[in-house]
């Protein structure tokens, strides 16, 4: 298999790139080629998945080697092939997509094209708690949402249902969600209280 290419970014097309090593072009796709514009005309490295078929062999390409990752994993998630993977990794980044499995948030998951509630619940079932030791470790939704010590899931869970019995949208509950996830807290009105404040200032 090709682990990676190191070579002279020559051509960067819609959906791939193309890079020159010691005279032979390799077509390499992308979820977003044009990220790699800035080194046009220069050598570069790009981390490859050596996708092979009956009746094809293809080489996807991604900068990062969580990137890599994340997309073979999502390749063996039921109704997930490589176009709707190379969708899911242009449409978010890493972290943000393991957080969203990491909550089960179905309505993240499903913004994608080709995804479904099925296949949403197919992917949190197949990939959580089985990729955040590839997230880089940064103040992030996915380290947020994963740690157990920082924060009670059915704690913020009541408290949500809480505020949207008071009359909040679940808009205005979404965009709240991940503040809640940094306090650490005992008591569903703990929570309650700082969902207040936060939503007074939304």
């Amino acid at each position: 298999m090709i682990a990676y290419i190191n070579g002279i970014l020559t051509s960067i097309e819609e959906d791939s790139i193309i890079v020159e090593v010691q005279g032979i072009g390799y077509e390499v796709f992308c979820a977003n080629p044009f990220y790699f514009e800035p080194q046009m005309n220069k050598e570069l490295k790009v981390h490859t998945y050596h996708h092979v078929r009956e009746d094809a062999q293809i080489l996807f390409g991604f900068p990062k080697k969580e990137d890599k990752y994340l997309f073979s994993k999502l390749l063996n998630v039921s109704g997930i092939g490589p176009k709707g993977a190379l969708a899911i990794l242009g449409g978010a980044s890493v972290t943000d997509f393991v957080g969203a499995v990491e909550r089960e948030d179905d309505k993240y998951l499903t913004k994608f094209p080709g995804v479904g509630k099925k296949t949403a619940r197919q992917m949190i079932l197949d990939l959580k708690g089985k990729l955040v030791e590839w997230v880089p470790y940064e103040e992030n939704e996915a380290t947020i949402f994963y740690a157990d010590a920082r924060v009670d899931e059915s704690l913020v869970a009541e408290a949500l249902e809480a505020l949207e019995a008071l009359g909040y949208s679940d808009k205005e509950l979404q965009a709240i969600k991940p503040e809640l996830h940094k306090i650490e807290a005992e008591k569903v009105d703990e929570y309650v209280r700082h969902g207040l404040q936060l939503l007074l200032k939304v």
